[in-house]
């Protein structure tokens, strides 16, 4: 049967070169076939990695060591991010110890792997070389960029790891935090460990820490570079804020979930101030979860205080300086009015659901009791909250149904001395507090 199969990959080469791809191809597909039921992962990793650089030497004999060493990259990339799927942390840094020594002959530095550049080029030239069949054999990878994110993670957990690869986590730090283009790359990148599911907490709780390493300081200070195209970046970043919150949902671990809220909120602090507020509000409008709702409501009322702290610095008092800063405020404008109602009267209609919502719910109030107060007494409009038209609706369909709503569930559980219905209706007090105070702040604007 062995003999078979190498004698059909032998007829189906055009050159030396694609024989020694082939084979080890075929060796990947065994290993990752079969990899539940191997027991020596280990083992055939080390045969497999010296096969690597056995060929890889001889490929430079013959003038194609680019793409060899490209399509060895991608082997390798794929195998360490199943080992890591696999294998505890500790034997995963001996195995990544062997394929550090390997990165650096294939031209593949910590900055490339980590912004990406160096996974595309070597992706690109595998494509570019076979023309025909290049796609079936990349999709057999599915987990390249997961392996060049963990091939520095490991670098940054071990400084022997980081060695042989010859890399200086010093020169890595300062590049990624004076170049902003290149630091958002890397979040990009790094969100392949955060939203694996198969990856251990060990690894995330490590690139937690690695992204909190570089966030470190005061990056608007250290940036040289400029960003006139921003829109490229949004999706990367958007993905990379989704999977962290993944990590900030389910760990179990109270330091990481810390860790991963702190990282949450310098990567969002890194973007600029226009499409911060629009990534928040589409995370707000494609978050399931009630408390991480709340958490980014939070985050949005944070930013509105930060910026009404900053105006009033530099001088509120005067007429036009106010107008001027709702201009160039972001934050404080119609549209924060609009994510209140996206979660006080949500797009499916009707008042939202209680008590599942109340976090979210309880968020939103205090967002537009804190609009509603700052906007009254500092005598400006910026977010339109004091217009009548406003005013009547948000009295009208955003908290007289929502007052109905939590008053009819009060009512009909006045009686009921279930433990669980308790909870629920001692959950709601918050809720109804703040509820009623924003009923009497706009009921008194709405007399004068």
């Amino acid at each position: 049967m062995k003999n078979s199969v190498l004698y059909l990959a032998c007829l189906s080469c055009k050159s030396w070169l694609t024989l020694n791809v082939q084979l080890l191809f075929l060796l990947y597909c065994f290993v990752f076939q079969f990899y539940n039921y191997i027991s020596s992962i280990q083992t055939i990793y080390m045969n497999y990695f010296q096969l690597l650089i056995f060929f890889t030497v001889l490929c430079s004999f013959f003038g194609d060591s680019a793409f060899f060493c490209s399509f060895c990259s991608i082997f390798s990339l794929d195998m360490q991010s199943l080992l890591c799927m696999r294998e505890k942390v500790s034997s995963c840094l001996t195995l990544v110890l062997q394929l550090s020594h390997f990165l650096p002959y294939c031209g593949l530095s910590y900055l490339g792997l980590l912004t990406g550049c160096d996974v595309d080029t070597i992706i690109d030239i595998v494509l570019k070389e076979c023309t025909e069949d290049g796609d079936d054999y990349m999709s057999c990878f599915p987990y390249v960029k997961h392996g060049a994110s963990l091939a520095v993670i490991c670098g940054h957990m071990s400084n022997t790891v980081a060695q042989s690869a010859e890399e200086d986590l010093t020169v890595l730090k300062d590049a990624l935090q004076s170049n902003q283009t290149k630091r958002w790359q890397a979040v990009g990148m790094l969100k392949h460990i955060f939203s694996s599911a198969n990856l251990p907490w060990e690894l995330k709780k490590h690139t937690i820490n690695f992204l909190l390493w570089i966030m470190d300081g005061n990056l608007s200070e250290k940036c040289n570079d400029e960003v006139t195209d921003f829109s490229s970046y949004v999706p990367g970043l958007f993905a990379s804020l989704q999977a962290i919150e993944m990590v900030i949902m389910y760990t179990s671990d109270a330091v990481l979930r810390r860790n991963a809220f702190d990282s949450f909120k310098k990567v969002l602090a890194d973007i600029p101030t226009s499409p911060r507020f629009d990534i928040l509000k589409a995370l707000i409008a494609n978050s399931n979860s009630s408390s991480m709702t709340a958490i980014l409501v939070d985050c949005v009322r944070e930013e509105m205080r930060r910026e009404n702290c900053q105006r009033i610095s530099v001088g509120h008092d005067e007429f036009l300086q106010a107008e001027k800063s709702c201009q160039s405020s972001l934050f404080w404008s119609a549209d924060v009015l609009e994510l209140v109602e996206l979660i006080l009267r949500p797009p499916k209609g009707g008042p939202p659901a209680l008590p599942e919502d109340s976090d979210a719910v309880l968020s939103a109030l205090n967002l537009y009791r804190f609009v509603l107060i700052t906007e009254s007494t500092g005598k400006t409009n910026c977010t339109g909250v004091l217009s009548k038209n406003n005013l009547h609706k948000a009295y009208n369909e955003w908290l007289l149904p929502l007052r109905t709503l939590v008053t009819g569930i009060e009512a009909e559980n006045k009686n009921d001395y279930d433990q669980l219905v308790v909870d629920m209706v001692c959950a709601l007090n918050p809720v109804e507090l703040v509820l009623y105070r924003c009923i009497e702040l706009v009921e008194e604007k709405l007399k004068q």
